[in-house]
């Protein structure tokens, strides 16, 4: 039998974010490809998503410390509100570079996120003053977490991988963890890079997906896990894959996959994988205008010792 080839959910959406609601549901969120907004859909289907109306939930202001560059908005149900993160930077003529970003949250507290007022909440400080992105949350044992990528004058790379808890959603708490640097060969390709975590916890463990290397098709996903009963703020609690969970597949032409969500099936028990990737390698310009990372989503599967099976970006 014949793999039959994904095809993008949406076009031209990169770091997609896919998250189901208690009230049915789906909400997602992504990197325009201008990179000046927060963009939010919202459907009943993860494939109603692809056709659903676009409402820009904020926009960059012209000036100031958050004013280019818009990077992977997330969207969550945190204690009671929405809250959108994202990581912008800094206008030129402030740091004179272009990759200062650091991260920043919205609030909504209407129950129909695409409806009502967001709420500039100001920087998530993690009382590191580095570049930082690819913000995460999710609540374990009642305990609120936060999950980033961040800058270590120290350590060679780009970003490496933090956790920490959170006093209110758009706050930390207590100092910042360390949980993964680049490290191996297929992390440290073009750049060295840990970024994009995602959460998802299954058969009593927490796994951590997350992105390295450059973004072009040395792009590729990691992986982390922890037994639920740990304490997730020891690194020592954390293993981590030697080899990639998701990586390019030449044969289908699908390069690059990586800065991925987890959300649920209609069926509610079904994990989806959300990723984006390139079907082409011949880019043109910077890169970082290419507006050709597009949204796939396929099912997650499992194998008898419990572990995620993520297979090819091109095949569900």
């Amino acid at each position: 039998m014949q793999d039959t080839v994904l095809k993008p959910l949406i076009e031209q959406r990169a770091d997609p974010y896919i998250y189901k609601h208690t009230d049915g549901y789906y909400y997602f969120t992504a990197s325009v490809p201008q990179y000046d907004r927060i963009e939010l859909r919202r459907a009943s289907t993860i494939a109603g998503l692809a056709t659903a109306e676009t409402v820009d939930a904020w926009t960059k202001p012209d000036t100031g410390n958050y004013c280019e560059l818009v990077w992977a908005p997330e969207i969550h149900f945190n204690q009671g509100a929405w809250y959108v993160y994202f990581a912008a930077a800094p206008s030129r003529e402030i740091k004179h570079k272009l990759f200062q970003h650091r991260m920043y949250a919205i609030r909504n507290p209407n129950p129909n996120p695409l409806e009502g007022e967001w709420e500039f909440m100001g920087q998530v400080d993690t009382g590191i003053d580095s570049f930082c992105l690819d913000a995460t949350t999710f609540t374990h044992k009642g305990r609120l977490y936060y999950l980033w990528a961040q800058k270590d004058h120290e350590i060679e790379g780009n970003s490496n991988l933090y956790i920490a808890p959170m006093k209110t959603p758009w706050q930390i708490e207590g100092k910042p963890v360390m949980l993964s640097k680049p490290e191996y060969d297929w992390e440290t390709r073009g750049f060295w890079v840990n970024e994009g975590p995602s959460v998802v916890r299954r058969n009593g463990r927490i796994f951590i997906s997350y992105s390295a290397s450059a973004t072009d098709e040395n792009y590729a996903m990691g992986l982390l896990w922890a037994d639920e009963d740990a304490d997730l703020l020891d690194p020592a609690a954390w293993t981590k894959s030697r080899e990639p969970v998701l990586r390019t597949c030449y044969e289908h032409g699908i390069y690059g996959p990586g800065h991925n969500s987890f959300t649920y099936a209609e069926d509610s028990d079904t994990v989806m994988l959300v990723y984006h990737a390139r079907t082409y390698t011949e880019i043109v310009g910077d890169p970082l205008w290419n507006p050709d990372r597009h949204t796939f989503v396929k099912p997650l599967r499992w194998d008898e010792q419990g572990m995620p099976v993520f297979g090819r970006p091109s095949t569900s």
